[in-house]
């Protein structure tokens, strides 16, 4: 018999929230779960998520008497370009979104899709780890898509992304029907993702992948100057991997191992503070600034190269811990989390990410496609410099905090460049 009693869930959205709990309440485990509350999100948090993007997941399961097991599932974009066959001048080009005080550019375009994971990742860990009918399990996204009414913090993302949602015919008649664009407590309505997550019931994904959506998603990428090919749909796959683990005060962290940086550099910072005295107060002056101090510290370690498990072992090997804490001194971008545990003691870890939006939609499914190939935090060697066909790296860090077999925290962030600071 399990010795937890009840099931816990935490999202960017209490739509999303509700997804998860339904399923829970239905007899679902956490994985059904998770899955459920990502297509949801996919609904309701559109300007900070899609099936279109790329994500992480990491899972636990309660094993039973094999004891758990500890999956990191890598579903995050591609690099686009297989089967291309010529040079291409991308369409890629920069939005301005202004924020009040500040204005940012965001580089968007048929040029600036990478290849997506999403979708496939949702469906893969549904099929390893969920239980319950995948009709079950998407009902509530379905239910969402066929209307909702739009929050306030959504909609106030709508109205700071007002020109990457617009950019197309579709986007125009999703989000500014009748020549208005959707205001807060606006119902909205996404009839074409509705009927396409209708269709992953019976064909889970084919027609995405390598059906007629991924010849037309592929027409329209070779007409429009775009990089994503038939072949990069084709050819995606979800990769397994073995979570990074790193020891920090008696407990024991499980987080994203390369090609994911963010797990990296957080294990680095956890290692440095090891060495650290911790300020009694939290909070106080003295512990802003510490950690301010440890933040420019990890960037510093993190441009000299020390970004990987092989280098992060070397760093601590040579015992450099000392010289960068004395160096520690006193001295004056779209992205979402599911966090779930379940009563029988598995538990999942996921975040994902559409970037700000490509501004394109795939052909007849509601679906706006990433812009991860013009997030400059993705791609420090430059825009399109990267091979077809290689994992993107990401900060993205869903983790789970372990004080021996038990675990005591999952959690993740979003926010691009912070969310190693963030964790």
């Amino acid at each position: 018999m399990s010795k937890y009693t009840r099931s816990v869930v935490a999202t960017g959205h209490e739509l999303v929230s509700g997804a998860a709990a339904e399923i829970l309440r239905a007899g679902g485990n956490a994985f059904d779960a998770v899955v459920a509350a990502g297509f949801a999100g996919a609904v309701a948090e559109q300007t900070l998520t899609s099936l279109g993007g790329g994500a992480f997941l990491l899972a636990r399961t309660a094993g039973g008497g094999r004891g758990p097991e500890e999956i990191f599932f890598d579903f995050f974009v591609d690099t686009p370009g297989r089967g291309l066959g010529h040079e291409v001048e991308p369409h890629f080009f920069p939005v301005t979104v202004d924020f009040g005080g500040s204005k940012q550019d965001f580089n968007i375009g048929l040029g600036s899709i990478a290849v997506p994971g999403i979708l496939k990742g949702l469906l893969h860990v549904h099929q390893r780890l969920g239980r319950m009918d995948l009709a079950d399990v998407l009902f509530p996204a379905i239910t969402l898509a066929r209307g909702h009414e739009l929050n306030e913090f959504q909609a106030g993302f709508l109205h700071l992304l007002h020109p990457i949602m617009t950019m197309t015919a579709t986007g125009r008649r999703l989000y500014e029907p009748g020549g208005r664009y959707m205001q807060p407590h606006d119902t909205l309505v996404n009839g074409d993702m509705a009927a396409f997550l209708e269709q992953l019931v019976h064909d889970r994904g084919e027609s995405f992948y390598q059906g007629e959506i991924a010849r037309k998603i592929d027409q329209d990428m070779r007409e429009g100057d775009g990089l994503l090919t038939y072949e990069d749909l084709a050819g995606y796959q979800v990769i397994e991997r073995k979570p990074l683990r790193a020891s920090f005060r008696g407990r024991t962290l499980l987080t994203g191992p390369p090609p994911s940086l963010g797990g990296s550099l957080i294990a680095l910072s956890l290692a440095l503070l090891e060495d650290m005295e911790v300020p009694a107060s939290w909070g106080s002056p003295e512990h802003l600034l510490r950690t301010t101090g440890l933040m420019q510290e990890v960037e510093l370690l993190r441009e000299q190269g020390v970004c990987t498990p092989e280098a992060l072992a070397a760093y601590l090997a040579e015992g450099k811990i000392p010289e960068s804490t004395r160096r520690i001194r006193l001295f004056s971008r779209g992205t979402t989390h599911i966090s779930i545990a379940d009563h029988q003691g598995n538990v999942a870890s996921m975040t994902c990410s559409n970037g700000e939006g490509s501004g394109y939609f795939a052909p007849g499914t509601g679906v706006m496609l990433n812009n991860m190939m013009g997030e400059d935090d993705l791609h420090p060697e430059g825009f399109h410099s990267a091979p077809a066909g290689q994992r993107v790296g990401s900060m993205m860090s869903p983790s789970l905090l372990l004080h021996g077999d038990e675990v005591e925290l999952v959690i993740g962030s979003g926010g691009s460049k912070r969310i190693r600071t963030a964790m």
